[in-house]
C-alpha cells in the first residue's frame, strides 16, 4: 500500500502453540472450560428454540431480582466520616532499604486501595503489583493475634515483664550474650534506636541479613570507592543502557521509579502531551545480557544469552574495549591519573569470551563511548562484588556518574551481611547466644540451608520472634510478637536518593500488632512507649523545634519531607578498573560451559519471585494467582530450563525431576522457558512455605533447601534426573485465545523514520501484520455517540514492560475474587485484565518477547450484546458496554461471541466462604457478583460516576485527567491513558492520532474504544545479524 515491506513476524504464546500439539488443539477448540455444564448431544433446532424462548421470558423476572443486603449503622458517627465518600491520606511503605509513597484510599475508617504519591520521588503517582496486593495483607485473617510463650497466649504487658528480667541479665555483661537479627532498613527511628541499644549493649551483636539481598553491589560499591555508597540508576537520562545479569524493570526494589524513566527514554521523539515515535529524537537503546529471561531482557533491542558466570569475563572483554579508548590514562574524580600498560590492555582485549560473537561486544563498546554521559551499566544482584566495583569504574570513565546514575552514602541504613549471619549462627551453635530478638523476617524458612539456621536457635534459651503470622521463625521462638501491619504504624524511612518519609497508621492495629520500633523502644528504655511519642522525639532535630507541630503536620500531609535528599556523591575510585578486570577474566576463565552431554553438569539460578518476592507474600491470594510476567504460571515455581536443555535431558513441561546440587537433593517438576540460556536451571525462591497460612502454606517447593551461603546468587554443578512421574501446573498462556489472529504490530526506529520521511507522516504500512482497515459497512443503524462526554483508552506497547501492575489494581478497584490453582487450570480465572505475552523468533534461540495487556474493548458494535438473549449486557450512553448483573442467567453467550475473550463467568460463589475480616477489604462502590453472573471490565465505571459528581460539586465541567482508570493510575511506565475521545485536547485523543495508533481486530468492525499504540524497537545496525 504504501511501498514498505513490513516485519515480517510469527507470534507465538508457547510451545505447545508452535508444534501445533494437541493439547493446544484441544484448548483452541473448547470454547468452554473444562467441566463446564453443556447441552447434552442430539439437541435439535426445536429444543434449542424452546430454550430461547423461556430464557427470553425469564428475562424480565432476572432483572427484578432482589439482592440481599445488610447494613450496620454507627453507634456514634465520627464527625469527619461522611458515608460513602472516601478519604485519603499519605504514608510510606518500607520494603527492604526501599520507601514507597503513597496515597491511601480509606472507606468509613477500613483502608481499601492503595496508589502511589505523585509528588513522591520513589513512585511518582505509581505502584506495582506487590504495593497493590499490600491491602490484603492487612486483612489477612491468619495475622497472628497474640502475644504467645511456646505456643501458649499470652499478652504486651507480659511480654515486657519478662523483658525486664531479661535485660537486667544482659546489663551485666554489657549484651555479649544478647543478639538482634533485623531485614535491612534505611530509617532514621530505627536507627537512632538501634544504635541507643549498642550505647546501652556495648558487646551487642547486630546482624543484618536479607534473604534476597543487594550485598554484593554494597561491597562491590564499597570496593570500588572506600566508602559505603548506594545508587540510583537515572534510566530517563540514559541513551544506551547495559544490563547484565540485571532485572532493574521488574524484581529491583526500584522498579517502579526505573520503568518510568525506562519508559520516558522509550517513548522517541516526545513532546509534551503528545507521544510520537515519528520523530528525529533519539529513543533509548536497551542491550541485556543474562542466563535467564527476565522482564528487562525482554524489554531489549538486544539480548545476548550468557551464563551467570560468565558474566565477568564478558565484562573484562567489554571494558578492554573501552579502557584503551582513554588514551592509555584514566582519571578519576579527583584529577589523578591511573596508567595502564598497553601490553595489559592488549592481553585482556585480545581474550573472547566462549559462545560470544566478538561483534557484539564491538558494537556494544562502540555504542557506549557514543554516547559518554547518557549510558548506563547495570550489574544485577547475583554478581559478585567485584562485578560491581568494575561497572562503578566503567560508569565513572564513560562520563555517566552523576547523571545517568547517582551515588549517596548509606545514610539511617542497617545494611545485609551474609557473613555476619554465619557469624550468629555459630555463637549460636556455641551457646554464646542466651538471647536472640528476630525483629521481622523469616530466617528458618530462608537462611541457606548449610547454615542451618533452625538448628542454632534451638540451642538459644531465649528466642523472641516479631512476625506478621506464625511463621517457620515463630513456631521455633520461646516468644513471639504480632508484627503490625504499615497501615497500622508509626514510623518512617529514607527513600533511595535519601528523602525522608512518614510511615502513618490510617487504622488501630487490628490484632495488637507491635511494630519493630516498639520492640526497640521498649529494649533501650524498658518501657512501653507509643510509636508515635518515639518517631516525634527523632523528627524534632530534623524538623527543628520552632513551630515543630506546624512542619510535623505537614509532613503528615504530604507523606514525605521536600528537600530531604542527600547530597549526591562523586565516586574517587581506590581501584585500577583494568587490573579489577583483568582479574575478573581470569577467575571466569576456568567456569567453562558443560553440556548435558557430557559431565550433565548445570549452572544453578536463584531468582526472586516477581509476586513473593522471598516469600514474606506467600500467603497473598492476589499474588499467589497473578501469572508470572514471563512463564504465565500461577501457584508454583518449577525448575526453569531453556527447550534445548530439555531436549538434550529428555524433559518435557511438568516432568518431575531431582536436582543434585552441593550434597543437596530436590524433586521439583520442570518448565520449559523458551530464551534461556542453555545448561542452566533456574529456581525461583518464595514458595514451598510450611507456615504461610491457609492460602501460602504447601503451595511450590522451597529451593531455600539447596541454596548456599558461599553461592546464594548462581553456581556450577548441578544435576538434573528425570523421575517417572509427573505434576500438575497452572499456566495462563493458552487462555483468552485469539486464535492466531494477528494482534500485535511492531517495527523498528530506523523502518519508522524512512517510512515517515517517505510518506510525510502516514507510518502505518511499516507496522507490519496488515494494513489499515477500510471502512467495513454495519448491519443496523449505528448510535452516534455525539453527546456527553465519550470514553476511550490507548494502551502504549512501547512503554507496557509487563510487569501485572494493572492487572492486581483492577482485581482491588472491582472486587475480582480469587479462584485457586484448579480453577485456573481449567481456565476460570476472573481478572477483568490480562496481559498476555507472545514471542517471536527461534524458540531453541533467543526469540523476542512483546507483552499487551488486555482489557475490554467496549466495542462499539459489541458482539456480546447482540447475543445476549436478556439484554444483560448493553451500552449506555457514555459508550460503555455495561453489565446489568441482576438480569445475567449465565448463559454464557456473551463470552462465547466475545472476539477478545475478555469475559469471566462465575461458576461458583468464589467469595462464598471469603472470612468477614477479608470483606473489609472490598470497595463498597462495586457490587460483589454472585454464582452464574458474567462480568468484565467497565472502565472504572464507579470512579466515572465519582469524577462526574465531584466536578458538579465544584461547578465546572469535567476536565482531562479527573478520571483515572486503576489500571492507568497504577502504571508505573504510565503505558495507558484514558478520557473523553469528545475533547480534542485530551491525552488519549492525541495518543490516538499517533501514527502507530490501531484497534485490535480491526477487521471484524467491532470498532473498540481500546486502541493500541505499535511497538518500536530500536537495534544497532551494526549487530543485524549477529546472534
Amino acid at each position: 500500500m504504501f511501498g514498505v515491506p513490513p516485519v515480517s513476524r510469527t507470534y507465538w504464546r508457547s510451545l505447545a502453540q508452535i508444534e501445533e500439539r494437541p493439547e493446544f488443539r484441544a484448548a483452541l477448540e473448547r470454547e468452554f472450560p473444562e467441566g463446564a455444564s453443556e447441552l447434552p448431544e442430539g439437541v435439535t433446532r426445536r429444543d434449542m428454540m424452546m430454550l430461547l424462548g423461556a430464557s427470553l421470558s425469564l428475562a424480565g423476572l432476572a432483572g427484578c431480582r432482589r439482592p440481599v443486603e445488610e447494613i450496620v449503622p454507627y453507634v456514634t458517627a465520627p464527625e469527619e466520616i461522611v458515608p460513602g465518600i472516601p478519604r485519603y491520606y499519605a504514608t510510606t511503605m518500607p520494603f527492604r532499604r526501599s520507601a514507597y509513597g503513597l496515597i491511601v484510599e480509606s472507606h468509613e475508617g477500613r483502608p481499601t486501595k492503595i496508589e502511589g504519591n505523585p509528588s513522591h520521588p520513589s513512585t511518582l503517582g505509581a505502584s506495582s503489583s506487590r504495593v497493590q496486593a499490600s491491602v490484603l495483607g492487612l486483612y489477612d485473617p491468619d495475622r497472628s493475634q497474640s502475644v504467645t510463650l511456646h505456643g501458649a497466649r499470652k499478652s504486651w504487658s507480659d511480654f515486657v515483664t519478662a523483658w525486664a528480667q531479661l535485660s537486667e541479665a544482659h546489663a551485666a555483661d554489657g549484651g555479649a550474650s544478647l543478639a538482634v537479627l533485623s531485614e535491612s532498613f534505611s530509617s532514621p527511628t530505627l536507627a537512632r534506636l538501634a544504635s541507643e541499644l549498642r550505647a546501652r549493649y556495648p558487646r551487642l551483636q547486630w546482624t543484618t541479613y536479607d534473604a534476597v539481598s543487594d550485598e554484593s553491589r554494597l561491597a562491590g560499591l564499597r570496593s570500588a570507592t572506600g566508602r559505603d555508597l548506594d545508587l540510583m540508576l537515572r534510566l530517563d537520562r540514559a541513551s544506551v543502557i547495559l544490563a547484565l545479569d540485571a532485572d532493574p524493570l521488574l524484581t529491583d526494589p526500584e522498579m517502579i521509579r526505573h520503568a518510568r524513566g525506562f519508559a520516558d527514554g522509550r517513548r522517541a521523539g516526545a513532546s509534551g502531551d503528545a507521544p510520537s515515535t515519528g520523530s528525529g529524537q533519539a529513543m533509548n537503546r536497551l542491550y541485556a545480557v543474562e542466563g535467564v529471561y527476565s522482564l528487562t531482557g525482554a524489554m531489549a533491542d538486544h539480548r545476548l544469552r550468557l551464563e551467570s558466570r560468565q558474566i565477568a569475563p564478558f565484562l573484562a572483554a567489554l571494558g578492554a574495549r573501552l579502557a584503551p579508548r582513554e588514551a592509555g590514562a584514566h582519571s578519576t574524580s579527583s584529577g589523578q591519573a591511573h596508567s595502564t600498560s598497553s601490553g595489559q590492555a592488549a592481553s585482556v582485549a585480545g581474550a573472547g569470551v566462549p559462545g560470544v560473537d566478538p561483534r557484539w561486544i564491538d558494537a556494544l563498546a562502540k555504542d557506549l563511548l557514543a554516547n559518554r554521559g547518557k549510558g548506563l551499566i547495570v550489574a544485577g544482584e547475583r554478581q559478585p562484588a567485584a562485578v560491581h566495583a568494575a561497572v562503578c569504574a566503567l560508569n565513572t570513565y564513560l562520563g555517566n556518574a552523576g547523571r545517568t546514575v547517582s551515588y549517596y552514602e548509606t545514610k539511617d541504613a542497617a545494611l545485609p551481611s551474609i557473613s555476619s549471619l554465619a557469624s550468629l549462627v555459630s555463637a549460636m551453635k556455641a551457646g554464646a547466644i542466651k538471647t536472640l530478638v528476630v525483629l521481622g523476617g523469616n530466617p528458618v524458612f530462608d537462611a541457606p540451608a548449610d547454615l542451618d539456621f533452625a538448628s542454632a536457635m534451638a540451642k538459644v534459651p531465649q528466642s523472641i520472634a516479631l512476625g506478621h503470622t506464625v511463621d517457620e521463625t515463630s513456631v521455633k521462638a520461646t516468644w513471639h510478637i504480632p508484627r503490625a501491619h504499615y497501615l497500622e504504624s508509626w514510623g518512617d524511612a529514607r527513600a533511595v536518593g535519601g528523602t525522608l518519609s512518614l510511615v502513618q497508621p490510617l487504622i488501630l492495629p487490628l490484632f495488637g500488632g507491635r511494630t519493630s520500633v516498639e520492640v526497640l523502644a521498649l529494649m533501650v528504655g524498658g518501657q512501653d512507649r507509643p510509636g508515635y511519642d518515639t518517631v516525634r522525639e527523632t523528627w524534632k532535630p530534623i524538623l527543628g523545634e520552632g513551630e515543630f507541630d506546624r512542619k510535623w503536620n505537614r509532613v503528615l500531609h504530604d507523606g514525605f519531607l521536600s528537600g530531604s535528599e542527600l547530597p549526591e556523591v562523586v565516586p574517587d575510585l581506590t581501584v585500577k578498573p583494568l587490573a579489577e578486570l583483568g582479574r575478573l577474566r581470569a577467575g571466569g576463565a576456568s567456569a567453562g560451559q558443560a553440556a548435558p552431554g557430557s559431565s550433565g553438569e548445570l549452572e544453578i539460578v536463584f531468582l526472586p519471585s516477581p509476586s513473593l518476592h522471598d516469600g514474606r507474600f506467600a500467603n497473598d491470594g492476589w499474588l499467589q494467582e497473578l501469572p508470572d510476567p514471563l512463564t504465565k504460571l500461577t501457584w508454583d515455581n518449577p525448575a526453569l530450563v531453556s527447550p534445548k536443555t530439555a531436549e538434550a535431558l529428555g524433559l518435557a513441561n511438568e516432568d518431575w525431576v531431582r536436582l543434585d546440587y552441593a550434597g543437596r537433593s530436590l524433586e521439583i517438576p520442570v518448565w520449559l522457558l523458551p530464551g534461556m540460556t542453555d545448561n542452566v536451571v533456574a529456581l525461583t525462591v518464595g514458595y514451598g512455605r510450611s507456615n504461610a497460612g491457609r492460602i501460602g502454606s504447601r503451595v511450590g517447593f522451597d529451593t531455600f533447601t539447596v541454596r548456599s551461603s558461599k553461592a546464594p546468587g548462581f553456581d556450577s554443578g548441578v544435576r538434573l534426573t528425570k523421575l517417572a512421574r509427573t505434576y500438575p501446573l497452572s499456566a495462563t498462556q493458552e487462555h483468552g485465545s485469539m486464535e492466531g489472529r494477528p494482534v500485535v504490530r511492531e517495527s523498528t526506529l530506523t523502518a519508522l523514520r524512512s517510512k515517515s520521511a517517505a510518506e510525510g507522516g502516514e507510518v502505518t504500512g511499516a507496522l507490519g501484520v496488515f494494513e489499515k482497515e477500510s471502512p467495513h459497512f454495519s448491519l443496523w443503524k449505528e448510535h452516534a455517540y455525539d453527546q456527553g462526554p465519550q470514553w476511550g483508552m490507548t494502551i502504549d506497547l512501547n512503554a507496557c514492560i509487563g510487569c501485572n501492575a494493572c492487572m492486581v489494581a483492577c482485581q482491588s478497584e472491582n472486587n475480582v475474587p480469587v479462584v485457586g490453582k484448579i480453577q485456573v487450570a481449567k481456565g476460570r480465572e476472573m481478572h477483568w485484565l490480562r496481559v498476555d505475552r507472545y514471542f517471536s523468533g527461534e524458540p531453541s534461540g533467543s526469540p523476542e518477547m512483546v507483552f499487551q495487556p488486555i482489557p475490554c474493548m467496549q466495542c462499539e458494535d459489541a458482539p456480546c450484546e447482540q447475543v445476549c438473549p436478556v439484554a444483560a449486557t448493553v451500552h449506555d450512553g457514555q459508550g460503555l458496554n455495561v453489565m446489568v448483573y441482576n438480569r445475567c442467567i449465565g448463559t454464557r453467550y456473551c463470552s462465547n461471541n466475545c472476539p477478545y475473550k475478555v469475559r469471566h463467568f462465575n461458576f461458583f460463589n468464589f467469595t462464598k466462604d471469603t472470612p468477614d475480616i477479608l470483606k473489609l477489604a472490598m470497595n463498597p462502590d462495586v457490587t460483589v457478583r454472585a454464582r452464574g453472573v458474567m462480568e468484565k471490565c467497565t472502565y472504572c465505571t464507579q470512579r466515572i460516576n465519582r469524577g462526574k459528581i465531584d466536578a458538579k460539586l465544584a461547578g465546572r465541567p469535567l476536565r482531562d485527567g479527573d478520571v483515572k482508570t486503576a489500571c492507568q493510575q497504577a502504571c508505573p511506565a504510565s503505558a495507558i491513558e484514558f478520557g473523553d475521545i469528545r475533547d480534542r485536547s485530551s491525552r488519549v485523543v492525541k495518543a490516538k492520532a499517533d501514527p502507530r495508533n490501531y484497534a485490535l481486530l480491526e477487521e471484524l468492525n467491532t470498532k473498540p474504544r481500546t486502541t493500541y499504540l505499535a511497538k518500536v524497537r530500536n537495534p544497532n545496525p551494526d549487530l543485524q545479524g549477529v546472534v
